[in-house]
Parts: C-alpha cells; sequence; structure tokens
C-alpha cells in the first residue's frame, strides 16, 4: 500500500510538473506572437517613407514598437538626432549573414527628421 501512495504521489508532481512547463510554453509562443505583431516592419515600408514626412503619415504604416525588446534593438545604432524622440523596429525582410536588421524612425517637430537600417547586436 505505502508502494501505490507513493507511485501516486510521484504521478501527481510529473502531472504538475507537465501542466506548469506547457503553461509557460504557451506563455512564450505568446510573447513571441506580440512581439512579431508590435515590431516587425516590411522593407517596402521603411523605403517608402522619406525624411520631411508627416510624423501620423509614418506612424500610420508602423507597428507600436511597444514590446520587450525595445531595449535590445537600441544597442548598436547611431546617434539619436538631437531632441528627436525615435521607434525600433525589426526588418521583416530575410536576415543578413545571419543578423536581424534593425530599422530605425526619429520624428522631430512632426515629421521624419531622420531614418537608419543597422544590424542587430
Amino acid at each position: 500500500m505505502a508502494q501505490r501512495k507513493g507511485c501516486l504521489i510521484g504521478c501527481g508532481a510529473a502531472l504538475v510538473v507537465g501542466v506548469g512547463l506547457i503553461a509557460v510554453l504557451i506563455f512564450g509562443v505568446g510573447k513571441l506572437i506580440d512581439v512579431a505583431d508590435k515590431t516587425l516592419v516590411d522593407p517596402s515600408v521603411y523605403t517608402a517613407v522619406k525624411a520631411g514626412d508627416a510624423e501620423s503619415e509614418v506612424r500610420a504604416k508602423l507597428p507600436s514598437g511597444e514590446t520587450f525588446v525595445k531595449g535590445a534593438l537600441k544597442e548598436g545604432g547611431p546617434v539619436e538626432p538631437e531632441g528627436s524622440s525615435c521607434a525600433w523596429y525589426i526588418s521583416s525582410g530575410d536576415s543578413k549573414d545571419g543578423e536581424e536588421t534593425v530599422f530605425r524612425f526619429c520624428f522631430k517637430d512632426g515629421k521624419l527628421a531622420e531614418k537608419a537600417e543597422y544590424p542587430m547586436k
């Protein structure tokens, strides 16, 4: 009888751990989808916008960009223009030399002041 209780406890513990791992996996996949929805930009959008375009028009073509990876996208990029506010995105195009491409859009006085493209570090 003691062996049977031990087996039941072991099986119950394994079930709890398994359910926990599945929950973590689902949460992780959800976060990846969230990042993709909020940070991927098609290269054609990057090419189409030009410095001087209205900020509202440019932002209408971009996702929100507000995710937990935003800090990582800033690394390795050029210096931000003085007095501007910038947004960072990942290119949805093919990676170059195994590195993802980052698109940065900087706005000042209601216009696109600068855009930059660089490999993610």
